[in-house]
């Protein structure tokens, strides 16, 4: 049986309804055929990949380690995911370090092939987490089958805590948003940036994450978002702009006033400020 998320309501409403019953969904998803396989094969089978290249020639691992990163859209990159493993994180100049998407390095560090410490692979503890770190992505991608925006919103709020946790947040948390595409979309809708700034100079882009979100959240830093307050303020303005830029829906607060205000087929109405300034005062 194929499983199917209930998501009745698009925007920050349906946000903040799926958050609700998203435990519940939880517990059906895990029980999902392909999930309880695709996780059982990899506990059995994967202290057998003792090397990286072990691991990539078997796609169900290597469908489930991928996942267990956010990584499963890169499952064909074969050589590329083996040349990431073998060279490890112990040295600055390592592929996976050299790379923007700081994804790949928390994959090699995890696996361990390229390091001083060695595979981890033999490890139940590490094969658990994998397994489970899977599992939840899984969910967030069957989610995202649905509705993007609440699997972008999902992923944002794990993420971004552990960028702004992180021991060099400040000279590296934006960075490190700028270069996760799922991160930095969210963000760039939060603090109401055209995705057009990714054709600037990198440290032009930067500057101007800090610039907007000093201005919306009170610092330049990434480190605010150790808030969960200014995490749920930052998706709040996601799901707003998102709504803004497609136009409010039956699920929007005071729509049915929105529509008679922009026009209703009368001439005239709202312009598209104040339809943002009535929603932001609805949502918030």
């Amino acid at each position: 049986m194929t499983f199917n998320p209930a998501i009745p309501l698009d925007g920050y409403i349906g946000w903040r309804v799926f958050q609700k019953n998203a435990d519940k969904q939880f517990e059906i998803f895990q029980k999902s055929p392909e999930i309880v396989r695709n996780m059982e094969y990899f506990r059995e089978n994967i202290a057998e990949a003792t090397t990286a290249e072990k691991l990539v020639k078997d796609r169900k691992l290597l469908t489930v380690a991928l996942g267990a990163f956010g990584l499963q859209d890169e499952l064909n990159k074969k050589a590329f995911i083996q040349k990431i493993l073998e060279e490890g994180t112990d040295f600055n100049d390592s592929f996976a370090n050299r790379l923007s998407d700081p994804r790949w390095r928390d994959f090699s560090k995890a696996f361990g092939y390229g390091n001083f410490t060695g595979s981890q692979v033999g490890i139940e503890s590490f094969r658990e987490k994998v397994a489970n770190d899977y599992l939840e992505r899984s969910f967030e991608v069957s989610v995202g089958e649905v509705n993007t925006n609440m699997r972008l919103a999902m992923n944002f709020r794990r993420e971004i805590s552990r960028i702004a946790e992180g021991a060099n947040v400040d000279d590296v948390g934006w960075f490190q948003i700028m270069g996760q595409e799922p991160l930095r979309a969210v963000m760039e809708g939060a603090l109401g940036l055209p995705s057009s700034i990714g054709s600037a100079d990198i440290d032009k882009q930067k500057e101007l994450f800090e610039r907007k979100a000093d201005q919306f959240f009170g610092s330049k830093s990434a480190a605010v978002f150790k808030d969960p307050v200014k995490v749920e303020d930052a998706l709040r303005r996601f799901f707003l702009q998102s709504e803004i830029a497609n136009g409010p829906s039956a699920s929007t607060p005071g729509f049915a006033a929105l529509t008679v205000l922009s026009g209703g087929g009368s001439g005239g109405g709202l312009s598209g400020a104040g339809i943002a300034n009535l929603l932001i005062s609805n949502l918030g």
